[in-house]
This record gives structure tokens, sequence and C-alpha cells, in this order.
């Protein structure tokens, strides 16, 4: 059977990789991908089913060699593999032109072992076998982590989910409240936040694997009540490590890691989404009382968090020259006090303001999402990230802390996949309809396979991505698009399953409807990251 999958997806790739040649060629290596936007999207989005079906394929390859097989994992392979090859092999059917390869080529997905493959694979009675079987352990997750830490990890995030965070899930979602301090407190004793951040600046040190297992674990309890909490110190975190000053890191990564400085992100502004290098938001040089600094003005949409945060890494453009584009912005770390209510105002005794709307939505409730007034705000030169060498260089700071907010958004979507998985697990088995459990209902079991078998390889892709995460910098944004996408499918599926008890606000199978949708959406819009960072990269790179 992995013989098959390893067969499936390197035939798979081998067209994939063709065929990014070919449009290489066509896009002047990727920078001319809005003359072919409709190719390209679909070029980076065949890549990342790929590369999932690929490392879910070397997972089971790794437990074999380890004396761990794990069959269940190795029908996911199998069916992921087969479902991802029929993708390829359908695109360059229908849009053979844009795919400009030989026939030779195409031939490869054409044989009758990969014919054989993607019947076997997709076969019906195999996927509901795979239902069937998940059904027994109503969906629940424990695979081999393959990392004693991460294990250990693991155990704790899910015991500190269930424990704290589930029984507060829903009253948090419903009425829309702020994710209580005492909750905040035992997350940080925790050491979430320092997860990542190195021992020497006061974190845990364990990597970027356990990371996002934490944020998976506390995502199935609840995306906006815990699963989010450690994205934006995470995103700074790295802005700082990658160009702080030593001063910086000293002063600010230990408070990040124990909880004292909450961090919440302004970039986006209320006319300027995923164009980030259009930022209209004005920092220019000035001095208070002798001490040199920046007065800020402008405005910001979709600040998470910043209510209750008492710093914001905000994204300014330091260079008037707005020609310049990426090239004028700089992150500052603006301080402010913390607030939990839907509007605030914060006056500085310098005599800048911001001020804060909460702007209403249907899901990821728990933190809110603020629009920004930014008025004559003073922030001291020593908060600029980088300081003298950090001018004008925040838009490529900030881009490395979204690398990491794109991976732990794969983690996070994941974790929503999963909580929705186990609960129409847990519905059907216990629902009876026309005399017989939902569960043993033939197409049930096929859709509950089906999920199975695209969490695990977002999973993998996801994890894949944290273990190489500062190697292979296109990976986060894969594991992003496909698990995020993989989250609002499954919970959709699995809200369906619920029937008319699956839109009531009663049932946490809505809110993790409704908290999927969010996904495809913050960290990069699903457009942009296929457009403007996998398929650029992939094109590039094949050039």
């Amino acid at each position: 059977m992995m013989t098959t999958a390893r067969t499936l997806v390197d035939a798979a790739q081998g067209v994939v990789d063709a065929a990014l040649r070919a449009h290489a060629a066509v896009s002047d290596g990727g920078n001319d991908v809005d003359s072919h936007q409709v190719h390209t999207e679909r070029l980076a989005y065949l890549a990342t089913q790929v590369r999932a079906a690929h490392e879910l394929v070397a997972y089971t390859e790794r437990l074999a060699a380890a004396g761990k097989p794990d069959a269940v994992i190795e029908e996911c392979a199998l069916i992921y593999a087969a479902e991802a090859t029929h993708a390829v092999r359908s695109a360059v059917e229908v849009a053979w032109a844009d795919f400009a390869i030989d026939q030779a080529t195409a031939d490869a997905l054409h044989t009758g072992d990969i014919r054989e493959g993607v019947r076997s694979g997709l076969d019906h009675a195999r996927v509901e076998a795979l239902g069937r079987t998940v059904l027994t352990s109503l969906g629940q997750n424990h695979i081999e982590l393959e990392d004693e830490v991460a294990r250990l990890t693991r155990d704790a995030a899910r015991e500190f989910a269930r424990n704290e965070v589930v029984p507060r899930a829903q009253q948090i979602h419903r009425e829309d409240l702020m994710i209580p301090d005492d909750l905040i407190e035992k997350f940080a004793a925790q050491g979430f936040f320092g997860s990542s951040i190195p021992e020497e600046y006061g974190g845990t040190g364990m990597g970027d694997l356990p990371m996002i297992i934490i944020t998976e674990e506390l995502s199935a309890a609840s995306l906006g009540a815990a699963g989010s909490l450690a994205t934006r110190p995470e995103i700074l975190s790295k802005a700082l490590l990658a160009g702080g000053t030593d001063e910086q890191k000293a002063e600010w990564l230990p408070r990040i890691a124990a909880g004292e400085t909450l961090v919440a992100i302004a970039v986006t502004e209320p006319d300027v989404g995923s164009d980030v290098a259009s930022l209209q938001t004005r920092a220019e040089p000035a001095d208070y009382e002798g001490r040199r600094g920046w007065r800020l003005n402008g405005n910001k949409a979709w600040s998470t968090f910043s209510g209750r945060a008492n710093v914001l890494a905000l994204l300014a453009r330091t260079d008037p020259d707005s020609t310049r584009g990426n090239r004028g912005l700089s992150l500052f770390i603006v301080p402010k006090d913390s607030y939990t209510g839907h509007q605030w105002r914060y006056q500085q005794p310098e005599g800048g303001v911001i001020s804060g709307t909460a702007n209403p939505t249907p899901g990821y409730r728990g933190m809110h999402s603020f629009t920004l007034a930014i008025e004559d705000f003073f922030v001291p030169h020593e908060n600029l990230v980088g300081g003298d060498a950090g001018v004008n260089q925040g838009f490529f700071l900030q881009m490395g802390g979204f690398a990491a907010g794109r991976l732990q958004t794969g983690g996070r979507a994941c974790g929503v996949a999963q909580a929705a998985l186990e609960k129409a697990c847990q519905y059907v088995s216990q629902r009876t309809q026309f005399g017989q459990p939902i569960a043993e209902y033939q197409l049930t079991q096929h859709r509950i396979g089906m999920m199975v078998a695209r969490i695990a390889a977002a999973r993998q892709l996801t994890y894949a991505s944290a273990r190489a995460f500062n190697t292979r910098a296109v990976e986060p944004a894969m594991a992003k698009l496909l698990a995020c996408d993989v989250a609002v499918e499954v919970t959709q599926s699995a809200q369906q399953l619920h029937g008319g008890w699956g839109y009531s606000e009663e049932d946490p199978i809505s809110r993790y409807a409704v908290d999927a949708l969010v996904l495809p959406i913050f960290e990069g819009v699903k457009p942009i990251l296929e457009l403007r960072v996998i398929g650029r990269a992939l094109l590039a790179a094949a050039r």
C-alpha cells in the first residue's frame, strides 16, 4: 500500500515540477504572475496538495522504519495521495494549453499502475472502512509525534485545554466576552507564550514543532479564547529575534515569554489589506522633552486583541516617499494601557491618542478585532525594532514574523478541524434516524473517512513546515493554505452531519464552523498566498 502511495506522489510531483518549469518561462520566473493569475493559483494549490501528500507518505515511511507502523495513517496516506494525483491529472486534462507540458510527461499519470493506484486509493469501500475504524475511537488524535518533547507538550496542552478552556469556550463565544484574565495568567504559567523563545530570553526554547502542537490543542478547545493567544507574541518575537537590537531582545522577549507583555499586531489598514507596501500610517521624527522618537498618525484595521494588549507591533511609513513601497516602512513597539471592552481610548502623557472600536464578527470571539485611530502618538526611538539599522526595514522583519503567524495558523486550522471531527463522530454514533445510528450509514462513514485523510495530510504538512521553519520559507504558507481549506470543509461537513442541531449556537459545532471561516482570510488571504507567496516562490525556484 505504501509503495503505491509513494508511486502516486512521485508521479504527481514529476508533472507538477514540469508544469512549474513551463510556467516559469512564461511568467518571467514568477515576476509576472498577474498576467497569469488563474493558472498560477491552480499550480500553487496543486503543488501544495502534492507536498502534503509527500509529507504524509514520508511520515508513514518513517513510522514503518522505526517499527511503529500505523494502519490508519497508512490508509490516510494512500487515500490522500490518490486524491492529490487525481487532482493533478484532472487539472492537466482541463487546462492542457496552460500546463504546456509534453505528452510524454502527462502520460506518466496515465500508466496502468497510476490508474489502479488512484482507483484503489479513492475506492469508496476503502474510505468507508477508514471511517468505520475512526468512528470506533470517536475520531481522537493519538498519532506518533516522533519526538518525546512534542509528545509531553501535547499531553500538557491537551490537559490544559480540556480543564481550563473547554468549560468556558461556549460562554465566551456566545456572549462575545474577552478572554478572562485568570485564563491568560494560567496560560502564561504553562509557558505557552515562550515555547519558541530561546531559554536565554526566558522562553522554554522547545522550538517550532512544540509551539505548533500547543496551538493545535488549544485551538481544538477554542480558536478565539485560547488557540490564538500565542500567535501575536510569536510574530513580534520572530521579528525581534531576526532584527531587534540586543537591548530590545533583552527587554521585550522575557516579558513576552512570561505573559507580562501581551501583544497585538497593527498592520492592516481600512483601505489596505494584503498590499502591505501601500500602507499610509505615518511615523515622523519627533522629540519629546529631549527624548528622540517618532509621532504616529493614521488608522489600522483588524487589529485583533489590541484592546487587551499592552503593546502593539505596528508597521508605519518612515520614508515620506510613498513610491519606495515596502522599503519605506518601519516596525514599532507601541506601549499602551490594557482595556477589556468593545471600545477604548488611550491618551498617553506625551499627548497622543489611540482609540479602538471592535468589529462585530460571527466567529473568532474572545479577542475582539479593532479598528484603530492613531493621532500624534509618540513612540521613543528605542522602540523602533532594530534601532537605527531598522529604519525602513520593518516590512522585511514583519514578513518573517508573518511566516511564523502562517505556520501557527496551520496549527490552529488543524485544531479546529480535529475538534469538528471528534464532535461529528460523537454525534453520529449517538443519533438514530430511520431505525439505526447515523454512523452506520455508508455516506456518513465515507464523509468521516475523507475528513480524517485530509486532516492527516494538513497536519503532516504543518508539522514538516514547523520542523524546517528556518530553511524552507514557502512551506508555512503552504501549510496555512491547505490546513485552512481543510478546516472549512471539515467543519461544514461535520455541521451538516448534525442536521438542524448543527445550526444551533447551543452546540459547539456551530462555533467551529464560524470560527473556521476566518482561517483562510487572516495571516494572508488565500489568493495572495497562492499568487504572491507560494506561486512566486515556486516559479522563481523553477526558473
